[in-house]
């Protein structure tokens, strides 16, 4: 496969993790990272803004079930992607433009959307079955008010 169809396979894979998410499909989200005999001694990683690192494929699935379970809606618009390969491994790197919501007061509604930046390392695995997902890192984009400084207490 020349280079550009890999980075292409790699590409794809980052956006199916998103879409899967998306759809909230536990099933699938949980195929798409390496498996206890893929991801060998190691294991897989993950870290979502503001948690700990989780570690191994139980306690990394085990967040994303509750982030799906709580989660009404979300949306993720992904921006500088870029991907790099080395040998079996792929680094992907992005800015996932988060807009997401909870449940509303009323039932049948959406609640408040929120939207929210983050920047995302996610690293990839060759196997006999595609690119799988070895680590995800997220972490918050501090954005600027665009607002002048409060003036400091003079009391």
């Amino acid at each position: 496969m020349s280079p550009h169809a890999e980075s292409e396979a790699v590409e794809r894979a980052n956006t199916a993790f998103y879409e899967t998410l998306e759809r909230g499909d536990f099933d699938e989200l949980s195929d798409l990272w390496l498996d206890a005999t893929e991801a060998g001694d190691t294991g897989i990683s993950c870290v979502h803004p503001g948690w700990p690192v989780l570690s191994g494929r139980g306690e990394v699935l085990r967040s994303y079930a509750l982030i799906m379970a709580n989660t009404e809606y979300i949306q993720f618009f992904l921006t500088d992607v870029k991907v790099v390969i080395l040998g079996d491994t792929a680094l992907v790197t992005c800015t996932e433009n988060i807009l997401s919501g909870g449940p509303a007061e009323e039932s049948g509604e959406l609640g408040p959307l929120v939207g929210q930046l983050v920047v995302a390392t996610n690293v990839f695995r060759r196997t006999s079955d595609g690119w799988r997902l070895w680590s995800h890192h997220g972490s918050p984009v501090l954005s600027e008010s665009g607002g002048e400084e409060p003036e400091p207490d003079e009391g």
